[in-house]
């Protein structure tokens, strides 16, 4: 009877187990694709400006990698909000550095430089290769 009981306690704990484990994988997906739709939200917003060469373009920093750093430079018409675009970037990039944190993402720990220049081609920011 004691033998019986052990087990049932121990697959009883096991079921637990797996049921947290399903959990956070499901809590895992589910924040992956938050970010993902605040990602697309900000790009759709710097996608519906254009420009041209008096109103100009500039750049920030977007992403946070897990070693530091950002994964890109958001290139943008100076044509926007510029506060309500940096409350987004920065929101953003501290979801995806809590993202990272909380579910031990690593990545490579390349440098991502920012653009030496940006500019308007055909109505649309761009980096400008030199």
């Amino acid at each position: 009877m004691k033998n019986f009981l052990r087990l049932l306690v121990i697959v009883a704990l096991f079921q637990s187990f797996q049921c947290e484990k399903e959990a956070n994988k499901t809590s895992k997906t589910t924040d992956f694709e938050t970010l993902q739709k605040q990602k697309q939200h900000i790009k759709d917003y710097v996608a519906s400006f254009e420009c041209n060469e008096e109103i100009g373009c500039d750049f920030m920093a977007f992403g946070s990698k897990p070693c530091g750093g950002p994964w890109e430079y958001l290139i943008y018409s100076n044509e926007v909000d510029i506060t309500y675009l940096t409350t987004m970037v920065n929101q953003y990039n501290q979801d995806e550095a809590n993202y990272n944190i909380q579910y031990h993402i690593f990545s490579d720990c390349a440098v991502v430089n920012p653009p030496n220049n940006v500019g308007c081609v055909d109505g649309v920011c761009t980096i400008i290769q030199q």
